[in-house]
């Protein structure tokens, strides 16, 4: 079960230049790929731009074709409360079982009350372990790349 949980992310190395992030949304937006999530982090010389969509290979694909470099990383999606003190709820278990984080980011949706928080970790499988004694609703691949 522990792999069917693991979602595809793409990460997008971009040279910090205009038009260049731009250029590679709007390349996926001509194909028809939907962005479910993404997180930009940028330095003073390039940026990732860490995106879930609808179709991931297809997507990887064709940025790659554009000259993009893209790298496919598996993360975890959970469902959490769209509440003050949501977010908090699932980092004190994680911090309590000393689950160490690389990054996280979050997004809503009109389906619930409820939001979906994308998660990375250096051992995914461990978080989906603690995830899951805690009784934390993990939210398959599919259901994510297609909200």
């Amino acid at each position: 079960m522990v792999n069917k949980m693991k979602i595809k992310q793409l990460s997008i190395f971009i040279e910090n230049k205009q038009g260049r992030i731009y250029h590679s949304l709007d390349t996926l937006a001509n194909a028809g790929i939907n962005i479910r999530a993404l997180s930009l982090a940028d330095t003073s010389e390039f940026a990732i731009l860490r995106l879930v969509v609808n179709d991931p290979e297809k997507a990887k694909e064709l940025l790659e074709e554009n000259n993009f470099i893209v790298k496919e990383t598996p993360i975890v999606a959970v469902e959490l409360n769209d509440t003050p003190g949501g977010l908090s709820t699932i980092l004190k278990v994680l911090n309590e079982e000393n689950i160490n984080l690389e990054y996280l980011y979050a997004f809503t949706h009109e389906r619930t009350a409820k939001a979906i928080l994308l998660l990375q970790t250096p051992d995914l499988d461990e978080l989906i372990n603690v995830l899951e004694k805690h009784e934390i609703n993990l939210v398959p691949p599919e259901e994510v790349y297609n909200l």
